[in-house]
């Protein structure tokens, strides 16, 4: 049995973190096939959007701390990295929507950081606490907190450590929506379906790799704007601009043709 299931239907794919014996304890391994599936997920145009969740009752209960205190031990070789899933969630052209229906702590949460929108569960425990473990938070946190909820949060999560539920969550900018538990999921399929059949694929990919793209090289509101040019020149005249418009005329739902895997090209910033 895989620590990371795969469900496909509908245009949404559902990546489950499942080791419910160990309340889904982050591995190694798990970090190298969630890499993996997000590659293959973003080269599939059958893919429109991605959610990630974890088995019940908990999202991602952190680093399995089952060595005790050799967990954080030295490494015996140079593979370790802080950063053990390659590509990010943010590094694929399609959106993921981290479904965080329970506990996430540590690498469980840094990691629902690297998705592009998160739902949280009222009364779960959330945190960051590598600090008060002798270590440094991890997956780029220092980065997607401090971007997502600014730097005063994320000074104040990174640097305590200190655990909070939900609601806190979303007050603090981490989270867009607090739910109850068993209804996290189904929010975050719900908006994953009203995404594979009412975003364009290839707008999606390209407003998403400008996001995040001004988020990671700083980019001024002058060059925002004269890239948002080029993507609408990319973009105007072809299929799915026209597309887009009749199908909201006739009130039905969108055919899109163009297709991210072969139709990308290189992005104006690159």
């Amino acid at each position: 049995m895989s620590d990371v299931l795969v469900e496909i239907d509908g245009g949404v794919a559902v990546l489950t973190l499942h080791r419910p014996e160990a309340r889904n304890a982050f591995t190694a391994d798990m970090g190298r096939r969630l890499g993996d599936l997000y590659g293959d997920l973003d080269a599939d145009d059958d893919v429109r959007a991605v959610v990630v969740t974890g088995t019940p009752p908990a999202f991602c209960a952190g680093a399995d701390l089952s060595s005790g205190g050799e967990t954080f031990a030295s490494p015996a070789d140079g593979a370790f990295t802080a950063s053990p899933v390659n590509p990010a969630a943010f590094e694929i052209r399609k959106p993921v929507i981290a479904a965080v229906n329970g506990h996430a702590i540590g690498i469980g949460l840094t990691l629902a950081m690297q998705a592009d929108i998160r739902i949280v569960a009222d009364d779960a425990k959330y945190a960051i606490p590598q600090v008060r473990r002798g270590v440094v938070p991890d997956a780029m946190s220092h980065w997607t907190v401090a971007r997502t909820a600014g730097m005063a949060v994320a000074a104040e999560v990174l640097l305590t450590g200190r655990t909070f539920d939900g609601r806190e969550a979303v007050s603090l900018g981490i989270a867009s929506r607090s739910l109850p538990a068993d209804e996290v999921l189904p929010a975050a399929l719900d908006l994953a379906r009203d995404i594979a059949i009412n975003v364009a694929p290839m707008s999606a990919a390209l407003s998403k790799r400008l996001l995040w793209d001004t988020a990671r090289y700083g980019f001024t509101p002058q060059q925002v704007a004269d890239y948002e040019t080029e993507l609408h020149h990319r973009v105007m005249g072809g299929p799915d601009a026209a597309e887009g418009v009749r199908a909201f005329l006739e009130r039905r739902d969108p055919e899109w043709t163009t297709r991210v895997s072969t139709n990308w090209k290189e992005l104006p910033w690159e």
